[in-house]
């Protein structure tokens, strides 16, 4: 048979297939419509990943998981022996981690503080929008676009009003041959509210002054001084010669 007959290429263009391929237009067109809300929230508070990298996740996602449901259709039925064999699972399961290699390279850590893990987690949760708009689950699909837009946006504003425990990452460089120590660090946190959380102290020494990092965990948010506050204090401890602090970020 020659494939490039007229009766081999309109086999591409018959009323099924282009029923088919409507059908799969409409997957894509609903699952960049979905990505793109979740990802607004992302742009609007200008995060690198955006309207155009979830919009494009999830329609891609719903793409690869849309076209396994007819298998019989594919290459315009010119493969003899062609059945229903593609498994979605497989296909999903390819996505997940696809997509979960997108989302590491998103995170990123300096010093104590981590970013992006909230943007990874809903480059993640695109992709799981865009397999259900595949696989025909449209009202899920549009129900996970809601809830994640809604957890990116609200959730924040929840963690603001419960109660909770902020930390401070912080650097502090000593005056050459300065000994700081330990106990006085600790009780001089605890009167500013906070405590100096088990194991996150690390000593350096470079030249001969010693560096310390650490993170603080505030006793409470009411009682634990602020972060300029903070800074206004250890610029006059004895010993300091500088200082980095900022929020701990995660």
């Amino acid at each position: 048979m020659n494939l490039l007959s007229f009766e081999s290429l309109a086999g591409y263009w018959s009323a099924s297939e282009v029923a088919t391929n409507i059908i799969v237009f409409m997957n894509l067109l609903g699952a960049m419509l979905l990505g793109l809300l979740v990802g607004y929230e992302r742009s609007y508070h200008g995060r690198a990943a955006g309207m155009r990298t979830y919009g494009l996740v999830c329609m891609a996602s719903a793409a690869l998981v849309v076209i396994v449901g007819y298998p019989s259709y594919w290459y315009g039925r010119h493969v003899e022996g062609m059945t229903a064999t593609a498994d979605p699972t497989r296909v999903i399961q390819g996505i997940v981690t696809g997509v979960g290699f997108l989302g590491a390279g998103v995170i990123m850590k300096e010093g104590f503080s981590i970013s992006g893990l909230t943007t990874a987690a809903s480059i993640w949760a695109s992709s799981a929008i865009g397999i259900l708009v595949g696989i025909g689950f449209y009202a899920a699909g549009m129900l996970l676009a809601l809830l994640s837009a809604v957890s990116m946006m609200w959730v924040s504003r929840l963690e603001g009003w419960l109660p909770s425990r902020p930390a401070v990452a912080l650097v502090m460089r000593f005056r050459k041959d300065f000994e700081p120590r330990e106990d006085v660090l600790r009780r001089v946190a605890r009167e500013r509210g906070y405590d100096v959380a088990d194991g996150s102290i690390s000593v350096s020494y470079e030249g001969g002054r010693p560096e310390w990092r650490f993170v603080a965990v505030a006793l409470g948010k009411d009682v634990a001084a602020p972060l300029t506050v903070l800074a206004g204090e250890l610029a006059k401890f004895e010993g300091v010669e500088s200082f980095n602090i900022s929020h701990a970020r995660n």
